[in-house]
């Protein structure tokens, strides 16, 4: 994407009221991938809205299903990595150019709901829910529970971010080459004083980041914001567990 003109914005989002829109995956994502990706969505609970084409025959729409529902695994099934693929997914939202926004279900880890899709007919409603307050606000405080961490970790990321001047709406983005597995931004402050370099392991298997390959300088000290952890060599290698993500910045604060 071009950079956006100074003082306009994207906004960007992964879940809305809405489906899943397929349309924008035209293109780059094979029909064997596409089918893939349905059939694992179907084993997740996902409806799938169809639209009618010209020559009257229809095509696959949008996802309708709970963005934290569509992540509790990959194409070989379910798995234990469903809260850190979430978070992944929402980190690399945050580190994007533009603002970050997020659809209510998403803050909240809000899974499928059947009983909505059941009372209206209506695919988009399994993305829908209706909260009663109570019990929102015990789960949220129950730590134990994945509304809880969820909750609470995003919560923890948006104060991180919201002090980073690399995280404005139009500081400077390049996307780093990293390979297949690991998706690499780097930010830029407006005043070029802090570089944060966005790191997110895209893969259900632990993946070596080759720190040279980010060109770091050496002068200068440089912390994972989110964990709190100084980097001692920059030219060393480090071990990304399944999805994790590190914000490397030169300077900059936690929550």
């Amino acid at each position: 994407m071009p950079p956006a003109p100074f003082g306009c914005t994207y906004m960007n989002f992964t879940a809305s009221h809405d489906g899943i829109g397929l349309r924008p995956a035209e293109g780059l994502l094979s029909d064997e991938q596409l089918q893939q990706m349905l059939d694992t969505m179907r084993k997740f609970g996902a409806r799938i809205s169809m639209r009618s084409k010209p020559d009257k025959s229809e095509s696959p729409y949008e996802v309708n299903i709970s963005l934290f529902e569509a992540l509790k695994g990959t194409v070989k099934g379910e798995d234990d990595f469903q809260v850190q693929r979430f978070i992944a997914s929402q980190v690399i939202m945050m580190s994007l150019e533009g603002i970050p926004a997020f659809y209510i279900h998403a803050l909240f880890a809000t899974p499928n709901d059947y009983e909505g899709l059941e009372a209206t007919g209506h695919n988009r409603s399994i993305n829908r829910k209706k909260w009663k307050y109570s019990e929102l606000e015990t789960r949220l405080n129950d730590i134990n529970s994945v509304h809880g961490r969820v909750f609470s970790e995003l919560k923890r990321l948006v104060g991180i971010r919201k002090m980073q001047p690399a995280f404005h709406p139009n500081a400077t983005q390049y996307t780093l080459q990293l390979g297949p597995n690991i998706l690499g931004i780097w930010r830029q402050s407006l005043q070029r004083e802090q570089s944060i370099f966005a790191i997110v392991n895209l893969s259900d298997e632990s993946r070596v980041l080759h720190l040279t390959d980010l060109n770091l300088i050496g002068n200068e000290k440089w912390v994972d914001l989110i964990e709190g952890t100084t980097l001692s060599d920059i030219y060393s290698e480090v071990m990304l567990k399944p999805y994790q993500c590190l914000w490397l910045s030169n300077q900059g604060e936690q929550a």
